[in-house]
């Protein structure tokens, strides 16, 4: 009992939950910001100009007044464990519970991005579209979709392209491509590129997709000539991360390398701990103790122009 003693349990649950820290793609499509109250705004002020010719005199430019609010909500996961199990576990078993629920508290956070991620065509973003939306618009940007639809049939490549489904090396990459062309085409609310300088990418497919986009991006640079698109690979640095809570013949691209991400995360309160345990009342009505976590926290839209949704189809 001394070795599964509450305290023992409650430092094994922290332990683990510092060594996972949860998917890797999570802070190169995310913001972390604290909070100290119910709802925090973020209000999108608008690109600074850029430098023109003195004519006339100074040309100061004022800010828009775009904005999201985030509201900080109650999440928890509590585990019940009989003292019985506490007394006779030999096998480390009640160990690998408290492990279980670290690494699914760490993964947390990846759970409310990929529901972000996901319903992204259907909910809005700071400017009042839909964060995947073909019709963006900002000042003097023009009209600005990050939605790709990338027809198969129509890929610049020779040989086979394969299905929607199941598309070929080159032909996803050059749907990757399609996508990070995308972005960097985008423009700021200065009609100015607001992506020109960007270098680092992060492509999330469905799980189906993986092997296939690890080895589109990993074709030696030297294979074929000047025209060959996985030439413009070596000035990027793209990275792959496979989310089984995203599905259909769809991949999404994030700018990794920008100061504003696609996404925010938001914490009022730490994942903390707590326990009904020895000396407890629910110990003595239930012969049991329980182990549950809980944080505040939440997550929104950032820059729609530092994500793009790619369609894979392929016509008849």
């Amino acid at each position: 009992m001394n070795k599964l003693s509450s305290r023992a349990i409650i430092g094994q649950f922290y332990k683990r939950l510092e060594q996972n820290t949860g998917m890797e793609w999570i802070d190169a499509i995310s913001n972390y910001f604290t909070s100290d109250q119910d709802t925090e705004e973020y209000a999108w002020i608008g690109q600074s100009p850029v430098m023109r010719e003195w004519v006339g005199g100074r040309h100061a430019k004022g800010f828009t007044s775009n904005g999201i609010t985030i509201e900080n909500k109650h999440f928890e996961a509590t585990i019940d464990i009989p003292v019985k199990h506490l007394r006779r576990d030999k096998t480390g078993q009640i160990n690998v519970r408290i492990g279980e629920l670290a690494t699914r508290t760490n993964s947390h956070w990846a759970f409310l991005l990929s529901q972000l991620i996901t319903k992204g065509e259907t909910l809005p973003c700071y400017d009042g579209k839909c964060f995947f939306a073909t019709d963006h618009k900002e000042g003097r940007s023009g009209n600005q979709s990050n939605i790709v639809t990338f027809d198969l049939k129509n890929a610049a490549i020779n040989g086979e392209v394969g299905t929607a489904d199941a598309p070929t090396e080159a032909a996803l990459r050059e749907a990757i491509l399609a996508g990070i062309q995308q972005i960097i085409g985008f423009k700021d609310d200065q009609g100015e590129p607001i992506n020109e300088n960007a270098s680092r990418f992060l492509v999330m497919v469905p799980v189906k997709l993986w092997f296939v986009a690890k080895a589109a991006l990993a074709v030696p640079l030297s294979v074929g000539g000047a025209s060959n698109p996985v030439k413009v690979l070596a000035d990027l640095d793209i990275a792959v991360a496979a989310n089984p809570r995203i599905s259909g013949n769809k991949l999404y691209v994030f700018r990794a390398d920008g100061d504003v991400k696609a996404f925010i995360r938001q914490e009022e309160t730490a994942v903390q701990i707590k326990a009904k345990a020895e000396g407890s009342e629910y110990e003595f009505d239930h012969d049991a103790h329980q182990y549950g976590v809980d944080s505040w926290r939440n997550v929104g839209y950032g820059y729609w122009q530092h994500a793009c949704l790619v369609n894979i189809t392929k016509t008849a």
